[in-house]
């Protein structure tokens, strides 16, 4: 998950290089560090643990890098070893410094047969092996692009590596394997970087760096090998920017000002997927006829693939799987080509199991379609169809408008199907999506409206170490969505539970002012939900109910702290308690002094097994 940026051009490297690490901090941010070439001569290497002001800090000791042309730096998510300055990136050896974005499979292999060749390694990480082995061929064949094909032969695993070798101090190189690069050349020089924020205060245009090539930037241009020799670039994209710039502006947070704009992108949603009052999507009618559909994702994007489930179940009778991305091929899944269609969701579109996902159901034949947030990801150039989310630029690690964006694409989807299928008729369908395009923003606005009050019951529970959630229905998959924010950004331990499964084991956990957030907004389920809040009630348990507009409160029973949320479609209600848990798991977070934006052990874009 790591973030990589290099520079080679006319223009002071260093500022290019940090200005581009501030930009990819959502990918990692244990550590940080620059190697730049001199100019009189050698490269200097500069690191530290923790933020990016840390490394800011010692740079201002060394006024010799401001004149260096030629660099590469890293933010650092901690996979091998400690986030410690000697584990930074970059990592030196006697000819090279190298930084790494992925995981090296066999570098405590490596490790061993090269120390035993007299290497003293100053690191615990893989990727100090791996800048030995390319060390030891360049060594050996003198040839730094060779040297990088006949190093990658010996590694396992992913990897997107920028090289600087010592006695080439105005050349970079780089390669990849199922980790992110990108490449563009400007006016004043040109750029290595994982993804495109680092790159779009200078470029609007650049290459994907092809999977197994190495590419060798000068400042004048960028030439791509392939082994046996120099080969064609392959095709320019377009690095498009947002309609929303990646600033905090007035927020405190990152995570409070991408909350607030929900009903902005949902309003775009609808925009983009919505013709003449119908769900409107650039894919073929036979995609729509297909028997069996299969949902893949991680962490929030599959909390959104379950919502999407139970809406593409209810309403288009269609069967449909939701697979955990990381475990899928693990479990040698049963697969039909013939009949199945794949969706996969990826805020990024670089998630690394979502990718390899992706590839593997490819290969067995099956069509496939991608979710995704960022235009030109890996994940949405591989997938024979893409549908992106306007959800705009997401900084803060914790996901809330691209959930949010995902979840009503799927509905929109879902009603596609339904009305393909003859199982709801145009009118029907109009009346949900007029729900989804017209209310819902202003239902999110009502609920964002109300944020006093929840930043107080958030004050109230800050101090809790335990919380559960428990819903029925598209509730328990709510509760899924606001027990991840709570725990990822808070860092209270919470666990999410339909509602009914208390009494299967669950149930001894709740003991006096355990807090409880219930959540209540499907009407054919309200009495099971009511007999689940007297029991934890009874229990003692400090119950918060979020609950449906117009819902009978006497009915809870005594002990229960009842939330109405806005009046609306019972779809729409749904989406409303989303954004209430957001604003409940931020506010907690705040009130525990927690950094809300980065909080520990996490990153952004998840490019690793």
């Amino acid at each position: 998950m790591c973030g990589i940026i290099g520079y080679v051009g006319g223009e002071a490297a260093l500022g290019h290089l940090t200005e581009g690490l501030a930009a990819l901090a959502y990918r990692g941010y244990d550590s940080a560090g620059v190697a730049v070439a001199l100019e009189g001569g050698g490269v200097l290497t500069v690191k530290a643990g923790g933020r990016l002001e840390a490394l800011r800090e010692r740079l201002r000791e060394h006024s010799e890098a401001a004149a260096s042309h030629c660099g590469i730096g890293h933010t650092r998510w901690a996979t091998h070893g400690r986030p410690t300055d000697r584990n930074a990136h970059p990592h030196t050896t006697a000819r090279l410094s190298l930084v790494h974005n992925g995981i090296i499979e066999n570098a405590a292999e490596w490790r061993t047969v090269l120390e035993g060749e007299g290497v003293t390694f100053l690191s615990e990480t893989d990727t100090e092996v791996a800048a030995w082995l390319i060390d030891r061929a360049y060594a050996e064949l003198g040839d730094p692009i060779g040297a990088l094909f006949a190093a990658a032969e010996h590694l396992r695993g992913s990897f997107a590596f920028a090289v600087l070798y010592h006695d080439r101090p105005d050349t970079l190189y780089a390669m990849r394997r199922d980790s992110p690069l990108l490449l563009a050349q400007g006016a004043s020089g040109a750029w290595l970087a994982s993804d495109t924020p680092a790159l779009l205060g200078h470029v609007r245009r650049g290459w994907r760096l092809p999977e197994g090539m190495v590419a060798r930037i000068l400042g004048g241009g960028i030439a791509f090998f392939a082994r046996g020799g120099e080969v064609a670039a392959p095709p320019t994209e377009e690095f498009a920017p947002s309609a929303e710039r990646a600033e905090r502006g007035n927020y405190a947070h990152f995570m409070r000002k991408e909350i607030g704009e929900q009903p902005r992108a949902l309003r775009r949603t609808a925009e983009r997927y919505v013709r003449g009052g119908l769900p409107c999507f650039p894919l073929p009618d036979s995609l729509f006829r297909r028997r069996r559909l299969r949902l893949i994702a991680c962490g929030t994007a599959m909390h959104a693939g379950l919502m999407g489930r139970r809406m593409l179940e209810r309403w288009a009778r269609i069967p449909a799987e939701v697979e955990i991305a990381s475990e899928f091929r693990y479990r040698d899944p049963i697969l039909a080509p013939e009949e199945e269609l794949c969706i996969l969701l990826s805020q990024s579109g670089e998630t690394a199991d979502t990718l390899a996902a992706l590839r593997h159901v490819k290969a067995c034949g099956i069509p496939t379609v991608a979710i995704v947030n960022a235009v030109g990801s890996t994940i949405a150039a591989e997938a024979d169809h893409v549908l992106y989310t306007p959800a705009g630029p997401e900084i803060a690690v914790a996901s809330t408008k691209a959930y949010s964006v995902q979840c009503a694409v799927l509905l929109l989807l879902a009603l596609r199907f339904a009305l393909v299928r003859g199982e709801m008729g145009e009118d029907e369908v109009r009346a949900v999506v007029e729900a989804l395009a017209d209310e819902l923003p202003a239902v999110i606005g009502e609920v964002l409206a109300g944020e006093a009050r929840v930043a107080e019951l958030a004050r109230g529970i800050a101090k809790a170490e335990h919380l559960f959630f428990i819903g029925r229905g598209v509730d328990a998959d709510v509760c899924l969505e606001g027990s991840l924010k709570l725990k990822e950004i808070s860092y209270i331990h919470s666990e999410a539970y339909p509602a009914g499964e208390l009494k299967h084991g669950t149930i001894s956990l709740i003991t006096e002012g355990v807090p409880v957030v219930a959540v209540m907004t499907e009407a054919g389920l309200r009495d099971k939900m009511c007999s689940a809040l007297r029991e934890v009630a009874a229990r003692g348990a400090r119950v918060l109910a979020v609950v449906a507009a117009g819902a009978a409160t006497a009915e809870f029973g005594d002990g229960v702290e009842v939330i109405a949320l806005p009046r609306a479609a019972e779809v729409v209600s749904a989406f409303a308690a989303v954004v209430w848990l957001q604003l409940l798991a931020y506010h907690a977070a705040v009130a525990r002094g927690c950094d809300v934006d980065m909080p520990r052990n996490l990153a952004k874009a998840v490019t690793v097994e």
